[in-house]
């Protein structure tokens, strides 16, 4: 089964009337979401990397929404569940008190990756901020801007999914 993104009509209101402040990519993306193709197809057509980030936002920002989900064998799109599935780049719940041990496994893995991906003293500000968070959701304000800081390399784009899926599981 694959999930299909429709637009809402908060996305088609940004089509016509360009004032969502959306990035080229990711105006690109909304543009192909039909409501007919699933993400893997999406992906085969986009050729990017960060595809999966770029329709959470989406996601998340009121642009689309699950469709439905469609059978990879027979084609067909059975409408989406009632119940509401997880957004697809949602952080798990926050830990209440938070976690010691994970806010500094995902501060030095952000630490390491803008390290290897971008240079020793590039994008400093962001290394600062996660340092500085003092919970689970200070830390999460860092993750788009460290995300779109590795995207920009070469090999930071080939291993985006990887990476992110990382940082996921410890932010």
């Amino acid at each position: 089964m694959g999930v299909v993104f429709a637009k809402t009509q908060k996305g088609h209101e940004e089509l016509t009337a360009k004032s969502g402040g959306l990035t080229p990519r990711q105006r690109r993306v909304l543009i192909m979401v039909d409501g007919k193709r699933t993400v893997d197809e999406l992906r085969e057509m986009l050729q990017t990397d960060d595809l999966q980030h770029t329709l959470g936002l989406l996601e998340e920002s009121g642009f689309i929404e699950i469709g439905g989900l469609k059978d990879a064998a027979t084609g067909a799109t059975q409408p989406a569940p009632a119940e509401p599935l997880p957004s697809i780049t949602a952080f798990r719940p926050a830990p209440q008190p938070p976690n010691p041990k994970e806010m500094e496994l995902a501060r030095n893995f952000i630490q390491n990756t803008l390290k290897t991906f971008c240079g020793p003293f590039a994008h400093l500000h962001i290394v600062e901020a996660a340092f500085a968070a003092q919970t689970h959701e200070e830390l999460r304000l860092q993750f788009d801007p460290w995300f779109h800081a590795v995207v920009q390399t070469r090999e930071g784009r080939r291993r985006a999914e990887e990476l992110r899926t990382m940082l996921l599981k410890v932010i």
